[in-house]
């Protein structure tokens, strides 16, 4: 049997504690990863899970190979890459989490990398809360805002821009906007992420490193950039959103800038991976690529040198 994707399967699964999500992230069958545990016990003489209709759990003998399965695969990972690395190429799978804005962002611009490293691919996966680099099985994570994980690397690699928007059709039905008080008396659409403690954040001129609190009223709230986005658009509000979403509707007359002398808070923009793991040479090219990306944005680039690892 391949030992190495058999023990990729069973860490997924212990990972997950599912047959049926792991065979989703593959587009394969249940039955099929199901087997192919079935084989890895069969090559081990071992009985690594138990199996019923609500959950499978680890026996003892599949708790203790979980360290040793996933030190095998991380070396057979680099060795893969170090091959790949002497033939000049990135070999592999690059699998990163990041905020929806960024991710479309980086969607459309992978072209250079991926031409230039031929046996690399990229499975971004767009989500705009917090992940688990080893429960979802994630080779990085970009991360906006402050952390609270000891047990990952961070490199800091930017910083937010955010700007404050609405239609010409909404701004024309409610009171005009002058300073950003006057947001108690108009309909917001909020992201969980720039609406701290339920307001928004808005850096004060009159007073250098002050800041400018509002409570607004969330008309629609949701955790998703791109629905907040689309319901800006439908005039249902006014919304704080990353640049990466809406320069071109500015620059189009579709959103209006507001308020640019009160400009959002601005959050750190982190590279994270796991602490423990060697950083196969696929890796360290994604990072390189995506770190020059941003710091060319000077609407993302760090306010000051990013600190070393």
């Amino acid at each position: 049997m391949d030992l190495i994707n058999g023990l990729k399967t069973f860490l997924r699964v212990a990972q997950t504690g599912s047959f049926s999500a792991v065979a989703n992230e593959r587009g394969v069958t249940q039955p099929s990863v199901s087997r192919q545990v079935s084989a890895l016990e069969k090559h081990l003489g071992m009985l690594l899970v138990q199996r019923n209709t609500q959950a499978v759990t680890l026996t003892e003998e599949g708790r203790d190979l979980l360290e040793p399965a996933q030190r095998l695969v991380d070396e057979a990972d680099a060795l893969q890459s170090a091959i790949g690395e002497r033939r000049g190429k990135a070999v592999g799978c690059v699998k990163v989490a990041m905020p929806v804005a960024l991710g479309l962002f980086l969607s459309e611009r992978l072209k250079p990398l991926l031409r230039e490293h031929e046996d690399l691919t990229i499975d971004m996966v767009l989500r705009d809360g917090a992940s688990n680099l080893v429960e979802d099985g994630l080779d990085l994570e970009i991360r906006l805002g402050p952390l609270d994980d000891s047990s990952t690397i961070a490199r800091l690699i930017g910083h937010t821009t955010a700007y404050l928007v609405a239609t010409p059709t909404y701004l024309a039905a409610h009171p005009p906007l002058r300073h950003p008080a006057d947001l108690q008396h108009h309909d917001s659409i909020v992201h969980p992420r720039w609406a701290l403690d339920s307001r928004w954040w808005f850096s004060d001129p009159e007073e250098v490193g002050s800041e400018i609190a509002v409570q607004v009223k969330a008309r629609i709230q949701t955790n998703n950039a791109a629905a907040v986005y689309r319901a800006t658009l439908a005039s249902e509000g006014i919304a704080v959103l990353s640049h990466l979403l809406v320069a071109e509707d500015i620059r189009s007359g579709r959103l209006r800038h507001l308020l640019p002398k009160y400009p959002p808070r601005r959050f750190p923009i982190y590279l994270l991976y796991p602490s423990k793991r060697i950083l196969p040479p696929r890796t360290q090219v994604f990072m390189e690529f995506l770190t020059t990306l941003i710091k060319n944005d000077p609407l993302m680039a760090p306010i000051s040198s990013p600190k070393s690892d």
